[in-house]
């Protein structure tokens, strides 16, 4: 099993720090470097930042949000990162959410299976330099019955396949995930529950494509804070974890909590989601589970963090990405080192 480094958001008052702990994170042998974009910070300016300034870690995007770039854009953006940084850059997509797409971007949130795998389709066909033609539902490219013809990429990236990911929650586009991609990016993932929640939806989609898992990179995300109080520990992602199952979409709409409902804390997720939506935060913030943040976290001493690496290990996890916690640099690169010495204890690296 390999780590990652999630640097989250750029512009949170730590830009230095995220420099210095990806390239710490070089320097100790990470595999790749996430970075995400919601409605501040875009990713590609950040991964090449970081891609200039570090030498042997794969940068990655977590994500570019579909519903704000055309596909061919986004295949000239990765043809031009994996050019730019020596063949290091891997593509992470999603759909984002209603709030964001149609708020943001003013792009319809519908059909969002569909319209992944058109822009799939298409960005794949761009970056092999194909001359570009496409017909479907959403995309028809050229546009017809104008002055626009087949074009293809003049970008030579660095390798003829960038590997692709979509970050994926619900069973049906997990399904479509293991169809089409060649890594998901996992949010909120349990050792203990990943094979249902996530791992059998991506195995039918292997299966209908008629592949194995072989090669398929299964990715999650999980928050690290390494000390001797688990419980004081899980406190700091309470407010975290409160904003994403409460928060983070309507109260219809909320693929978070269709997930912790998923793991079985039916009851928990909507008292979560009644209290923030009603503009009781940290009530909300309160009413999350201790259990539901220690099984999506790596908290405590390295021994514990290490067994629970081993537990994702032997759960399918091939790409452990961590975000570690800490409000110094300091403690953020401490964390870095920990979650690299764990690995090692696991007998994992």
């Amino acid at each position: 099993m390999r780590l990652g480094i999630n640097l989250g958001y750029w512009g949170a008052g730590m830009d230095g720090d995220n420099l210095a702990v990806a390239q710490e994170a070089d320097r100790l042998g990470y595999d790749v470097c996430w970075a995400a974009e919601a409605y501040g910070s875009d990713a590609p300016t950040v991964l090449s930042w970081v891609a200039a300034q570090t030498e042997r870690i794969d940068v990655g995007s977590a994500i570019l949000q579909i519903p704000a770039r055309q596909p061919a854009m986004t295949a000239m953006t990765a043809a031009t990162l994996d050019s730019l940084s020596g063949g290091r850059f891997r593509l992470g997509l999603g759909v984002s959410g209603p709030q964001v797409s149609e708020g943001w971007y003013g792009v319809k949130f519908d059909k969002p299976l569909a319209r992944t795998r058109e822009y799939v389709e298409i960005v794949r066909k761009a970056m092999s330099r194909e001359r570009l033609s496409y017909e479907g539902e959403h995309w028809t490219l050229p546009l017809p019955d104008g002055p626009g013809k087949p074009i293809k990429l003049t970008v030579h990236p660095q390798r003829e396949h960038i590997p692709l990911y979509i970050a994926a929650i619900g069973p049906k586009n997990l399904e479509q995930t293991g169809e089409i991609a060649d890594g998901a990016l996992l949010i909120f993932p349990s050792a203990d529950h990943i094979e249902d929640t996530a791992l059998r939806h991506i195995r039918a989609g292997r299966e209908k494509a008629g592949r194995t898992m072989e090669g398929f990179d299964v990715c999650p995300t999980l928050p690290l804070a390494v000390g001797d109080d688990v419980a004081g520990l899980a406190d700091m992602f309470r407010p975290y974890t409160a904003l994403y199952v409460g928060g983070m979409g309507s109260r219809k709409q909320n693929f978070y909590n269709q997930l912790a409902q998923r793991m079985g804390y039916e009851k928990e997720a909507a008292e979560i989601q009644d209290k923030y939506l009603g503009g009781d935060k940290a009530g909300a913030a309160a009413a999350v589970p201790h259990t539901l943040i220690d099984q999506t976290a790596l908290l405590g001493p390295v021994e514990r963090i290490a067994d629970r690496m081993q537990a994702y290990a032997a759960s399918g996890v091939t790409t452990l990405t961590l975000a570690p916690a800490g409000f110094t640099l300091d403690e953020r690169i401490s964390a870095l080192r920990a979650g690299t010495e764990a690995l090692e204890r696991a007998g994992l690296a």
